[in-house]
């Protein structure tokens, strides 16, 4: 069985640690960026089972970053799961519209984070 992947797209580097942390924990292969043209130059040679994704980034906003990985074939395995502030009406259902398999908010619960990541990879499976 191999490990899990996952890219986590944030430009805040408390987040940024935070997450990797918590998902290196859980024995994940963890790769990161901070914007979305990076994102898109990790991806050129990684793919990872699920992109956690912050919406409000500099340059390419994570929006569009979904909409770019969703319309892309050869992502057609790879979940995208909004993590996020922006928590106002709406929100959400914009995340979704832009391909996002999932919405969590933050602040980050580090209690919960584990077991929802663990749902989204499962919803993967074959």
């Amino acid at each position: 069985m191999t490990t899990p992947s996952i890219l986590v797209v944030d430009d805040s580097p408390a987040n940024m640690k935070l997450l990797t942390f918590l998902l290196e924990n859980q024995g994940y292969d963890v790769r990161t960026a901070v914007d979305g043209e990076e994102a898109l130059d990790v991806l050129s040679s990684f793919h990872p089972d699920l992109v956690l994704l912050d919406l409000q980034l500099p340059g390419m906003d994570g929006l569009e970053l979904a909409r770019r990985l969703k319309a892309d074939p050869g992502n057609d395995r790879m979940l995208v799961v909004a993590v996020t502030a922006s928590a106002m009406k709406g929100d959400e259902e914009k995340a979704t519209e832009a391909g996002c398999d999932g919405y969590i908010t933050k602040p980050i619960d580090t209690r919960s984070l584990p077991k929802l990541v663990a749902s989204y990879l499962a919803r993967r499976a074959p």
